[in-house]
């Protein structure tokens, strides 16, 4: 199948969409408290909550209705790549430029485990559906596979050529996708740590790899300003999507897999209909000086949160919804 390359100069969209979009396309929460840059965001499963992790080496978690600040959690050994919860709610993981892993619960903030193995800075963590196993992605380029309940590292998966940026477990959470700063995407059985497939066509490192909803598709993210959408089954590239004018940090599927949020250094957000490729609005405000680092959808994907070098975290509705 011929990739298809998408780039809107202008937004192009039915009036209908654009006149709704502009009705709810509105800022719901500025959440304030980092010092630094924002580099990862995660909301809990039940949306109640949204977590942040900064270069200042805190972590915060946040109320997702009235934007307190609920927990501030400073007793960190680095700058906060990643967070992520746990499938049940109850835990938090992060990654840091420490080398460590950690883990918080979620109800007292406080630190549960450390997990020690990478040699380098830990730029991505992510649990797999059933909460059993972590995946972590490092500077040492390679990608740990843990368990959670013992914190044991049972596999280190290794065949990239540098930096491993991001990391994605499949729905099923039989596959582990990684993005690395070698401009390519891997592949692996989690079962047996076997890279399955090498997907190449970034001409820049690939800072952001996620999967959609229903396994088929996986997004990736670059510093070559584009993101790509890759089919899962064969490894081949679908579409090319293009319109950021700076690096893309973040890609994120909404929950119901019909729209893809990036998030870039370009200082804006876009939603991509992730059937067409077609861009359907951007949230712009904070200039092109301004980096978007994370992005995430609620799980109810009314609400989208984002973080940024401007070190707040922001939280807008869902504008639009292809038909």
């Amino acid at each position: 199948m011929p990739v298809r390359r998408f780039r809107f100069q202008a937004l192009i969209v039915p009036l209908s969409i654009l006149l709704a979009s502009l009705a709810f396309s509105q800022e719901v929460r500025i959440l304030e408290g980092h010092q630094d840059s924002v580099g990862s965001v995660s909301f809990s499963p039940d949306g109640r909550l949204l977590a942040s992790g900064s270069f200042d080496r805190t972590i915060r978690l946040w109320d997702v209705f009235s934007g307190k600040e609920l927990k501030h959690i400073e007793e960190y050994g680095g700058s906060v790549f990643s967070v992520a919860f746990s499938p049940d709610g109850r835990l938090l993981a992060s990654g840091s430029d420490d080398n460590a892993i950690r883990f918080w619960d979620v109800s007292s903030g406080r630190e549960l485990g450390r997990l020690a193995g990478h040699d380098d800075w830990v730029k991505s963590v992510t649990f797999s559906p059933d909460g059993r196993l972590l995946a972590s992605g490092s500077f040492d380029e390679t990608v740990g596979l843990w368990d959670v309940s013992s914190g044991r590292e049972l596999t280190r998966l290794e065949g990239h050529g540098d930096v491993v940026n991001s990391v994605s477990f499949s729905p099923d959470g039989r596959l582990l996708a990684s993005g690395a700063w070698d401009k390519t995407i891997r592949l692996w059985e989690v079962s047996s740590g076997i890279a399955l497939r090498r997907l190449e066509g970034h001409e820049g490192y690939v800072l952001s790899v996620a999967f959609s909803p229903d396994g088929r598709l996986l997004a990736s993210g670059s510093v070559d300003k584009t993101i790509r959408l890759w089919d899962v089954s064969s490894g081949k590239e679908l579409m090319r999507l293009e319109g950021h004018e700076n690096v893309v940090n973040a890609v994120s599927f909404s929950p119901d897999g019909s729209l893809l949020a990036s998030g870039a250094a370009d200082g804006t957000i876009r939603l991509w209909g992730v059937s067409t490729g077609r861009e359907l609005i951007q949230f712009e405000g904070h200039g092109d000086s301004v980096f978007v680092f994370a992005i995430s959808f609620s799980p109810d994907g009314r609400l989208l949160a984002y973080g940024s070098s401007d070190k707040i975290v922001r939280l807008w509705k869902v504008p639009v919804r292809p038909s």
